[in-house]
């Protein structure tokens, strides 16, 4: 993406539809005067006088105990330096979305036009008592030392600078373990330190919490190696002077087993690295460049152990692993504080979290076969779904043990249950579909690209590398698009009318032709349907041109399909093929089953579809749990529809008694657990949490997807087409932008999945 069209888009995004990227949302009812009453005057003055009998009512009646305030005065953010609290605004509402889609918490982004700590410090204390927890965020050092020291001091709800600890914490885990890779202890090691601001101060104060020693510890920063001798340090710098001989960043480098960078790109010289001890741990954080490129640090040790803070090489260091679940376990405790106990514990979660089997969903997500513990997996994935579990829980712990919880938790089970069902309330799946396709893009024709909204969808996909496009259509309607998008990228343009795809047409047309004449197909036909875009992109990936096919977006469903089922076959095995729709929904991914093909399907056809379903579940990296839904529960009624149903179950039971099924299940029992466990307990779906409904026919799955996606916002990825023996999917006539990305991306997720095959 060029500069300006990053720029441009950028502003988009925060400007449209509406500005900023957070909003405030009633979590009551608010339909009737009734509920008006309740939630204002004159209901509300009863949890008011509550709470000003004991004030630790506010917990019970307010949002207080899951609200945190991300504060700053702008002084320090990003790589923009001092811009000043407005300018600082987009990046705090960027850091209270991070806390809500990663932990379930919500954020008031707070700007204070206050560089003077004093002011700033009265003004934080001054609000206080509208949150359970305080984030201090892009606060320059080392007025960022005091601030957060007297704001801990003084106040009795959880402050973090996350500046400062979230890198440590989350390094701190990477540390340990790439020690242990390397048969070190930290007791040991000598240990290098590029940069003294809040980051490396606090980085370095947590190593030592684990055993690194004082002696071995070299700091550096513009000046040189901070030494004893040197005058005007500041508390900071002084608390981690050293008394060695050593004056430059290439002398401390000398014989050191562990350099942590958090200064400036390109620093450290490949003659540095090879100065250093056997297995040397290099965490080269500096952003978006690191103190020394991956690859050439790779290149100069093949013996290194290698960091960055990028996403785009192992062992990303990156503070969405820490601060959303180290206060979710704080708030959740009522902690006062957060103290060196828990940050400890988070820093052992995280670094044993590393050594356990990776679950499928986080190897997709990162197109693994099987990561597992070692050089370059030393920290989490940040998609990696357990970390809402385990950090929390240990953090948590640590509260109540180390006596600054004032809520502890008794029952661990349901605290855990609760914690895993905070993952389903966001867009994870979308981004894990999109980093998946990045990992492996594939040649995807967009067959309507003579089309504004298709070739903005091509456009992104292209930029954000999630696929190569190739555009059919009206080449001078295309280039004019392109010209009023500024989409400049060199992509390939083909117009199955025109003559200057005659041989390519003739080649496709004398295949289909081979294929189809015993159905009736003259060569004339085949010649003429292959003017026909569809037909012709369909030939394109039949023939391994392309990987990948998008269609619909202009023409009605049937249409599109129909050359797609003459040409591109079924997967071996299949014998129908069907769609299904992925709902992002607020109770997580639910997949819903046959939304666009088949009219009324049989019960034997019921249930293959059913299991075709149940392998794309699995192509997202979840566990599929199916129910085959109906008006009715368990064969209550003899109705032809609902038998069939029962049929199908049967037929599932018998065939495929691995999977997750059961049926036939009004929808409201099969999403709702407590209901089929009170009165049916016998199911096999019983305290399971249901992500795939099985319709009994297409008017019935169709509507339904389509009264999720108007009426509940509910986002849409599909209609998914199952069975066929390439990568070739359908959209609904006037997809979004939006949705035609997450079908590309989905497009390219199986096609990777299809080339394995």
């Amino acid at each position: 993406m060029s500069k300006e069209n990053n720029r441009r888009e950028a502003l988009i995004y925060h400007a449209k539809p509406r500005p900023g990227k957070i909003e405030v949302v009633p979590t009551k009812n608010y339909s009737t005067q009734r509920d008006l009453a309740l939630a204002y005057s004159p209901g509300v003055a009863v949890p008011c006088l509550e709470i000003d009998k004991e004030v630790e009512n506010v917990y019970k009646y307010t949002n207080k105990g899951n609200l945190v305030a991300v504060i700053s005065n702008g002084t320090a953010v990003l790589g923009l330096g001092d811009i000043g609290p407005e300018a600082s605004k987009p990046v705090m509402e960027g850091k209270g979305l991070l806390f809500k889609i990663f932990a379930g918490i919500d954020v008031f982004d707070i700007e204070v036009d206050a560089k003077d700590p004093e002011k700033f410090i009265e003004a934080v204390k001054a609000i206080a008592p509208t949150f359970g927890g305080i984030n201090l965020e892009d606060i320059k050092a080392p007025e960022a030392f005091e601030i957060e020291r007297r704001l801990k001091e003084e106040l009795d709800i959880p402050v973090m600078h996350d500046d400062q600890h979230g890198t440590a914490i989350i390094s701190c885990a990477a540390l340990l373990n790439a020690l242990e890779l390397s048969e070190k202890k930290i007791e040991e090691v000598r240990i290098v330190i590029s940069g003294a601001g809040a980051a490396a101060v606090s980085c370095t104060r947590l190593y030592k919490a684990f055993g690194a020693k004082s002696e071995n510890i070299v700091m550096t920063d513009s000046k040189g190696v901070i030494r004893k001798d040197r005058e005007n340090l500041t508390p900071e710098k002084a608390e981690f002077a050293t008394e060695h001989d050593l004056h430059s960043l290439d002398d401390a480098m000398e014989n050191a087993d562990v350099f942590i960078g958090l200064s400036m790109a390109n620093i450290v010289t490949p003659a540095m690295l090879t100065s250093m001890n056997a297995k040397p741990v290099v965490f080269a954080m500096a952003n978006p460049d690191p103190e020394i490129a991956y690859d050439l640090a790779c290149a100069t040790r093949d013996d290194i152990l290698m960091a960055t803070g990028r996403s785009d090489h192992p062992n990303q260091v990156n503070n969405v692993l820490g601060f959303p679940f180290i206060f979710r376990g704080a708030l959740d405790v009522r902690a006062t504080t957060i103290n060196e106990a828990m940050k400890m514990a988070a820093v052992k979660a995280l670094a044993e979290l590393t050594k356990k089997p990776v679950p499928e969903q986080v190897n997709l997500a990162y197109n693994e076969t099987r990561l597992t513990f070692g050089n370059d997996y030393i920290i989490p994935k940040p998609f990696d779904p357990r970390l809402i579990v385990e950090v929390p829980m240990a953090v948590a712990k640590a509260a109540i043990e180390s006596g600054v919880a004032k809520e502890p938790i008794e029952d661990w089970e349901r605290y855990r249950e609760e914690l895993a069902a905070r993952t389903g309330g966001d867009e994870k799946t979308l981004r894990v579909l999109h980093h998946r396709a990045k990992q492996n893009p594939k040649r995807i024709v967009f067959a309507e690209a003579d089309q504004l909204d298709v070739l903005k969808a091509a456009q992104i996909v292209k930029e954000e590398g999630i696929g190569e496009p190739i555009l059919l259509g009206r080449k001078e309607v295309i280039h004019d698009l392109m010209d009023s998008i500024d989409f400049n990228d060199d992509v390939e343009i083909l117009d199955p009318k025109s003559s200057e795809e005659r041989k390519i047409k003739n080649h496709y047309a004398e295949l289909y032709w081979q294929e189809q004449k015993r159905k009736g197909v003259t060569e004339y036909e085949a010649k003429s349907v292959l003017r026909e875009r569809n037909y012709f992109a369909s030939m394109m990936v039949k023939t391994g041109d392309a990987d990948a096919m998008l269609s619909g977006y202009s023409r009605n469903y049937a249409s599109v399909v129909k050359p797609v089922m003459s040409i591109i076959g079924k997967a071996k095995g299949v014998t129908r093929i069907a769609a299904t729709n992925l709902m992002l929904t607020e109770r997580g991914p639910l997949f819903l089953s046959d939304t666009s093909i088949n009219i009324d399907p049989s019960a034997k056809e019921l249930a293959k579809i059913a299991h075709m379903n149940a392998q794309v579940v699995k192509l997202f990296g979840f566990k599929p749990v199916t129910a085959m839904l109906s008006y009715t529960n368990f064969g209550a009624a003899t109705h032809p529809g609902a038998k069939k149903v029962s049929d199908a179950v049967a037929y599932l039971h018998r065939y495929y008694p691995e999977m997750d099924i059961d049926g036939p299940l009004q929808s409201d029992f099969a999403l709702n657990k407590e209901m089929l466990a009170e009165k049916f307990p016998f199911s096999d779906l019983v305290k399971k949490k249901v992500n795939t409904l099985i319709f009994p026919n297409l008017e019935s799955a169709n509507i339904a997807y389509k009264f999720l996606k108007e009426l509940n916002g509910a986002q849409s990825v599909g209609p998914i087409l199952l069975g066929l023996s390439k990568a070739v999917h359908v959209l609904q006539l006037g997809a979004s932008v939006d949705e035609m990305v997450n079908m590309a991306a989905l497009a390219v997720v199986d096609a990777q999945q299809k080339e394995k095959l």
